[in-house]
């Protein structure tokens, strides 16, 4: 297992070997010992179908660390850094994270999080650092004009929730 540094203060791509044979694979995906943050105490699963895009999501109270895996499929992973004193504040990364490259996304709290499914069956598991909080749960706009994110599709499919996420300017106002 590699943990690789991202110009993102504390974002980490962890890089995992996959053991296979005629069986099936093995991959050790995540490792206490090697993150400062060892309170990960809610763990959860999505399953998405192609072209579904899930974000971009954050709890403006308890806010959440998270570590995102890809169990099957492929997904193009994007956070927005909203921590307001961080030099990437405002910024956005995002990578592939998929099954076959055994790529792994550790976010620390302070981030919007948010993907797009890229192929037919995707499920992804989460393990956060706080529970869900509902009543605290906030997005922005995956399109977002000042964000500029480049994504690989128009019209991706989106949740009536997420249609209604905040702008980046109104969240910024607001939060």
């Amino acid at each position: 297992m590699k943990i690789l540094s991202t110009s993102f203060t504390d974002l980490k791509v962890i890089k995992s070997e996959i053991h296979k044979d005629y069986r099936g694979f093995f991959k050790e995906d995540y490792k206490k010992k090697n993150f400062k943050d060892k309170s990960f105490i809610f763990r959860c699963i999505s399953s998405s179908k192609k072209n579904i895009l899930r974000g971009m999501h954050l709890q403006t109270r308890f806010t959440q660390g998270k570590y995102v895996s890809v169990l099957k499929g492929s997904i193009l992973d994007v956070v927005i850094d909203l921590r307001k004193k961080s030099k990437t504040f405002g910024k956005h990364f995002k990578i592939i994270l998929s099954d076959e490259n055994a790529k792994s996304l550790y976010i620390p709290a302070g981030f919007a999080h948010g993907f797009l499914a890229l192929k037919k069956e995707n499920i992804v598991y989460y393990h956060c650092t706080k529970y869900r909080s509902a009543k605290h749960e906030v997005g922005i706009l995956w399109n977002d004009e000042d964000l500029n994110i480049k994504w690989p599709i128009n019209k991706p499919i989106v949740s009536k929730k997420d249609k209604k996420n905040f702008s980046f300017k109104e969240f910024k106002n607001i939060f």
